[in-house]
């Protein structure tokens, strides 16, 4: 399901990511909602997953509706990887 590199954004409530998926939607962006990673805590439950080259556009667009992701992952190599710097990834 989520594939070497791929980004996936964890938000801290239900509504947050269904309100996430309707917009990214509206925007005709590529991303899929996934169920969180066994391997990551949430309390939502979902989670989007998106490829790297597309971090920037939906980047922008999720700070432009202040929706933001609590957290964010890169899957390599098995593991997910926690990104701390939101704004780093794919500069």
């Amino acid at each position: 399901m989520v594939r070497d590199g791929d980004l996936v954004a964890i938000f801290n409530s239900i509504h947050r990511v269904m309100k996430v998926e309707k917009v990214l939607k509206e925007r005709r962006l590529e991303f899929l909602l996934i169920p969180v990673p066994r391997s990551l805590a949430s309390d939502c439950g979902l989670a989007i997953r998106y490829a790297e080259a597309d971090h920037l556009l939906i980047s922008a667009v999720l700070a432009e509706v202040e929706l933001l992701p609590e957290e964010l992952y890169r899957y390599l190599a098995g593991e997910f990887v926690r990104i701390k710097d939101y704004s780093s990834v794919g500069t």
